[in-house]
């Protein structure tokens, strides 16, 4: 008798420790409703890990920087919604502005250079509201006059600091105004080789919206000028990934299937265009070929042809 007891104590032990290590979300909450919520994904802890990578078995690599564009429709999902005040879904500049708010540091261009310098000193909470995340439409600009200074500044600021509680809050007011303009982004991307997994992997470096109501270059020659002027900052995109882990992208015609940001980003489900490589003479595509359309696909095909080649040429069929 004592060991069919313990027989059934083992069986009933074993289902309540499945049932512990494998729970189960309904897809329908307690009133009924389905569970498309983003909060709900905190509960599944579901993201991508990182993959270690030996410094000693990385023997070669290459840093290449894209633009991400809004206007196509593969990068709808980072665009989408260009509301504030969506109760589920916050677009990719949202996302990045509040991660801002609760802390994250933001980061200027390089010193006479476009790319990301992560030595030097981040914005300051000071900063950020009037140097980084005011950004002035060229409406407001145009509607604007020395009389009413105060009035333009407020249209422009995403972000407001508490100097006395030392803390930043989000301004929605303007943001449907300056969003619709967040049309690209810039990433700064390495492909290395590690011999270890005996492939080619590509990492996101870091992050930059792009926007063009802070260019103030009036020459159409000097697109590197235009470049470095439209960045908003500079972000660590590792830094990043914590909070595009807990948010999802807006669906694409199936509300089931959704991914988060973090995916989104490192499934390489967006669309991009090469603008610049790692070289010894410090330059992009745009510093020589500014004027040639024909020339800039040229350009970027050998570059995305060279590293295809690479991998390949590791091989022997």
């Amino acid at each position: 008798m004592i060991k069919k007891l313990s027989i059934v104590a083992c069986l009933l032990l074993g289902v309540a420790t499945a049932q512990a290590q494998h729970q189960v979300n309904s897809f329908f909450d307690e009133l009924g409703t389905a569970r498309i919520q983003t909060e709900e994904f905190s509960q599944t802890h579901d993201t991508i890990v990182n993959v270690f990578h030996r410094a000693d078995d990385v023997i070669w690599s290459r840093f290449v920087y894209r633009i991400i564009d809004m206007r196509y429709k593969q990068n709808y999902q980072l665009y989408f919604p260009t509301r504030a005040d969506d109760a589920d879904y916050r677009n990719l500049f949202l996302v990045i502005r509040d991660a801002v708010i609760d802390g994250l540091e933001v980061y200027p261009a390089g010193v006479n250079n476009i790319k990301p310098d992560f030595k030097q000193p981040p914005f300051t909470k000071v900063q950020i509201p009037k140097d980084v995340f005011r950004i002035q439409t060229a409406q407001d600009r145009l509607e604007g006059s020395e009389e009413d200074d105060d009035i333009m500044i407020s249209r422009a600021m995403l972000i407001n600091y508490d100097s006395i509680n030392d803390v930043m809050s989000p301004q929605n007011a303007s943001f449907a105004k300056v969003v619709r303009n967040q049309l690209k982004y810039l990433v700064q991307e390495i492909v290395f080789f590690d011999k270890h997994t005996s492939r080619l992997h590509t990492k996101i470096m870091a992050i930059a919206p792009l926007h063009p109501d802070k260019i103030t270059t009036t020459d159409s020659t000097k697109v590197m000028d235009a470049l470095r002027e439209s960045i908003v900052c500079w972000i660590p995109f590792d830094k990043l990934r914590p909070y595009l882990a807990m948010q999802y992208a807006i669906p694409n015609r199936n509300e089931t299937k959704r991914v988060t940001y973090d995916e989104f980003f490192q499934k390489r489900l967006f669309t991009s265009y090469i603008v610049g490589e790692g070289n010894m003479y410090n330059r992009w595509i745009p510093d020589y070929k500014f004027n040639d359309l024909e020339g800039i696909k040229k350009e970027q095909e050998r570059i995305a042809t060279e590293i295809l080649n690479f991998e390949q040429d590791l091989w022997e069929y």
